[in-house]
């Protein structure tokens, strides 16, 4: 399709039309057609500053960081004084992750034009992020002096008040802000999560309720919405503004983050392992999302990919030794418990010595040997241990031990002592009553 569209413009000579096609392009989101159009622009027409600062916006809005960098360098190299290519370098250096060389850009521009409100801003908030509160508030109140209502500085020393615990204050420039721009839905963020922050769950809604009305296209303002309808304990509608953030935007992980275990939640296994896959496919560091699909394939008996899951999971976590437990029971679920025998043998040298974890690997371990009936000392001390979440985690794994050796009526008997247990929190909860329900045992 960008071939075509540039066949298209390739005769066209005139500046203006291609400019208004790359216009149409941005706003229909096809930044790649757009920027595929600069080619068919005359050299010393897209040489040309007004030009030269429209691609580089593209291509850094793109992340093609090092191509927006070139035309800027190049173009304030003969324009030292050109802000408007300062302010895109300083963009660059702030998604680049280049705080120094940003504030020194910033510090050019004010250098440049002392009174540069969007410098004195963006430098405020860098400041902010940098911890330099009353750096912060030097650089938002010379803009609220030359203009009393800019609204990103009435923010940004709300922000600054907030940051100093002086809630008063900060309240009334977020006030401030929202009264003078009702319809502005950063203002109204800002105000929600200051509210939430004081526990003023139902003003903070408001406001997020009302930014969504104004932006319904805004990713984060679904998010904030969600965490703050689940801290209210309104699960259902947290669930649907997670799901209007992954349709908003399918690439970004977070949305994943939380509507996976609320699908958990609502009895929705196939969501939630889709959720937990699409997870672990947009973060691979995030081994939370690992522990999802494994536990989901293993509630389908998929045990390679659970196996694999686990094994992952447990790489990157060494210090949550109980996925390679995991890994190590799908493994022997897949038909062979002998072997997983070196890899139990390597993980249980990590666990502490004489824990009631350390003595269930070695069950397991002596397990691939086919050395059977070492379990009556582990269950006393399961019996015995006071922690209720390891008491009910290890019996858990006590039923997996049965189910791998072919026991079903002593596994069963285990994965009913869980639920008495009643301790929700542990991962293998919702595994636990799967197996339960798939094996026409209803004990709820």
């Amino acid at each position: 399709m960008i071939i075509s569209t540039v066949q298209t413009f390739a005769q066209e000579n005139n500046t203006e039309l291609i400019l208004e096609r790359i216009a149409g392009l941005l706003m229909s989101s096809n930044h790649e057609q757009a920027i595929a159009l600069f080619n068919n622009i005359a050299q010393p027409d897209r040489d040309s500053s007004h030009i030269s600062l429209i691609e580089a916006s593209i291509l850094s809005s793109m992340g093609r960081f090092a191509e927006a960098r070139r035309i800027v360098e190049r173009l304030t190299s003969s324009e030292p004084n050109n802000i408007d290519a300062l302010f895109i370098l300083a963009t660059i250096e702030d998604l680049e992750g280049r705080t120094r060389q940003q504030q020194q850009v910033l510090e050019r521009i004010l250098s440049i034009d002392p009174n540069n409100s969007p410098a004195l801003i963006a430098l405020g908030n860098l400041h902010l992020r940098n911890r330099n509160a009353r750096g912060a508030a030097t650089n938002f109140h010379r803009v609220i002096q030359s203009d009393p209502n800019n609204a990103e500085a009435l923010l940004g020393m709300g922000r600054v008040f907030r940051v100093n615990r002086e809630l008063e204050e900060a309240e009334l420039y977020f006030n401030r802000a929202v009264e003078l721009y009702p319809d502005m839905a950063e203002a109204r963020v800002e105000r929600a999560q200051f509210n939430k922050g004081r526990g003023f769950l139902f003003l903070a809604l408001e406001d997020l309720e009302h930014a969504r009305s104004v932006d319904p296209y805004d990713y984060w303002i679904a998010i904030d919405l969600g965490t703050l309808l689940v801290e209210m304990n309104r699960r259902s509608q947290a669930l649907e503004e997670f799901n209007r953030a992954i349709s908003l935007d399918p690439d970004i992980f977070l949305a994943y983050a939380y509507s996976a275990p609320l699908k958990d939640e609502f009895n929705d296994p196939e969501g939630a392992l889709r959720d937990y896959t699409v997870l672990a496919r947009l973060r691979p560091d995030y081994y939370f999302s690992l522990e999802g699909v494994g536990l989901h394939q293993m509630r389908l008996g998929n045990w390679e990919a659970a196996r694999d899951a686990f094994m992952e999971a447990y790489r990157q976590a060494q210090d949550e030794y109980l996925y390679a437990l995991f890994a190590a029971i799908a493994w022997m679920r897949m038909g062979d418990i002998t072997s997983p025998r070196n890899y139990l043998f390597q993980a249980q040298a990590r666990v502490p010595r004489d824990t009631i974890e350390w003595h269930m690997f070695r069950l397991f371990h002596d397990l691939t040997s086919r050395n059977f009936g070492a379990e009556t000392d582990l269950l006393l001390r399961i019996e015995r241990e006071e922690d209720e979440v390891l008491k009910a985690r290890m019996t858990f794994f006590m039923g997996q031990y049965y189910d791998v050796r072919g026991n079903t009526t002593a596994a069963n008997r285990q994965y009913l002592r869980v639920h008495e247990l009643n301790v929700r929190a542990i991962p293998e909860w919702r595994l636990n009553d799967w197996i339960l329900v798939s094996r026409g045992i209803r004990p709820f």
